[in-house]
């Protein structure tokens, strides 16, 4: 699950904020402006959790894909690994 600081760099990439646990009103902007409406930082949550879904099956898609290419199973690499 998305934190807010996973949120707010979704949104705000390059920075400029901080914020104290998941409130939405402990963010604080360098430059004093907001920078993000509460609506768009409530709806980001769901954003945010799609893409790192997106993003391990992905991961998952591409180990399975080389540990086929390499002919073993995840339980012998660990052991290669080990």
């Amino acid at each position: 699950m998305a934190t807010a600081a996973d949120v707010l760099n979704y949104l705000i990439p390059t920075g400029g904020w901080t914020i104290q646990g998941s409130d939405f009103a402990s963010i604080v902007y360098d430059d004093g402006v907001i920078a993000v409406s509460k609506s768009a930082f409530d709806s980001a949550f769901a954003e945010v959790d799609n893409l790192n879904a997106r993003k391990l099956a992905e991961a998952q898609a591409n180990k399975a894909a080389l540990l086929d290419r390499l002919g073993i199973t995840a339980d012998e690499a660990a052991l290669l690994l080990s």
